[in-house]
């Protein structure tokens, strides 16, 4: 029999913007599924990029999401809203949230939830949410890839790359991947790329060029990778662009892309709607949770903190020192 949720909780909020020593343990209230929402008792909660943008004042929730940080966790869910017909209580669930991440209790609609895959436990399964519907949305969706084609992913060995590597080859791409240093590269070829490319040493461009281009380029990194992008693609090729580390202006020769019919899009996750979000849940219900549960896509988990030491995760992931997903251990 599941106990009903009490009435406050454990959360990790953000006391003013800064570094990850605002970040800090508080009580505060459960919040209650709405019409179509389920209320999660939080096992584990990623721990990604955006959540530091927050936490620094640099990417403000949606006005109706909740001001903590998290957008991805796995748990049970432990409470059902008006309108609910897929999840009952006691269901284990693994969902993108749209903020609240790092506390006790979640919710999230429930179109945005899925099951655990067959296979993995609660703490592998917190992984996947952020990574999955971002990799799948831009790089199948938006960037077309398709089987044979080659693929560039930029920061091959984060959360965001090695699930792009996995997710391009199990669909049959051949892969590429940039990183920082010899056991990144490393990390990134043992999990398929074809070649990871020190980007200290090398110069990726050069190696894209001498294999043809890249068909498709995922870069979270921007500034001058803009331009480089570019050169690096093949003819017809598609950059996409999800983040930007160095910064999201740069000087392009547009000549280029239109005399080799390029193209250069790219999307964000957190703004677009739930309709959208619930479209993506599908995709990957039907195309990636199949490669989780035949083992062609893992999650590579770095290091697991305990809820009330958030501040040392967003420490570990703003060194850049890691090699894969960074989780909270909540429950």
């Amino acid at each position: 029999m599941t106990l009903p949720p009490p009435h406050v909780m454990t959360a990790i909020e953000i006391s003013e913007p800064g570094g990850p020593e605002v970040l800090r343990p508080v009580e505060v209230t459960v919040p209650v599924p709405g019409h179509g929402e389920i209320l999660i008792r939080v096992a584990y909660a990623g721990v990604n990029r955006p959540d530091a943008l927050q936490r620094a004042g640099l990417y403000a929730p949606p006005p109706t999401a909740s001001p903590l940080p998290g957008l991805e966790a796995s748990g049970w869910v432990a409470a059902v809203g008006p309108g609910v017909t897929k999840w009952q209580e006691g269901d284990r669930v693994t969902a993108l949230l749209p903020g609240g991440g790092y506390a006790e209790y979640a919710v999230t609609p429930e179109d945005h939830a899925l099951p655990v895959p067959e296979g993995i436990g609660l703490k592998e399964a917190a992984c996947l949410p952020e990574t999955c519907y971002t990799v799948w949305s831009n790089v199948m969706l938006r960037g077309g890839l398709r089987a044979g084609e080659r693929f560039l992913v930029h920061g091959g060995a984060s959360g965001i790359g090695t699930t792009a590597i996995q997710m391009a080859r199990a669909l049959g791409a051949r892969v590429f991947a940039t990183a920082g240093s010899p056991e990144k590269c490393a990390a990134c070829e043992a999990l398929g790329a074809e070649k990871a490319v020190n980007y200290h040493e090398e110069d990726f461009v050069k190696v894209m060029k001498a294999e043809g281009g890249a068909h498709v380029i995922l870069d979270m990194v921007g500034g001058d990778y803009i331009q480089r992008n570019v050169k690096a693609l093949a003819d017809e090729g598609r950059l996409v662009q999800i983040a930007f580390l160095k910064g999201s202006k740069a000087e392009l020769n547009f000549a280029e892309v239109m005399m080799r019919r390029l193209t250069i899009t790219g999307s964000t996750l957190r703004p677009q709607s739930d309709l959208a979000k619930a479209r993506y849940a599908r995709h990957l219900a039907k195309h990636v949770w199949p490669m989780v549960e035949r083992g062609t896509l893992r999650p590579v988990i770095d290091s697991e903190f305990a809820l009330v030491d958030a501040a040392k995760a967003h420490h570990r992931i703003e060194s850049s020192g890691h090699i894969g997903k960074i989780v909270l251990k909540v429950a």
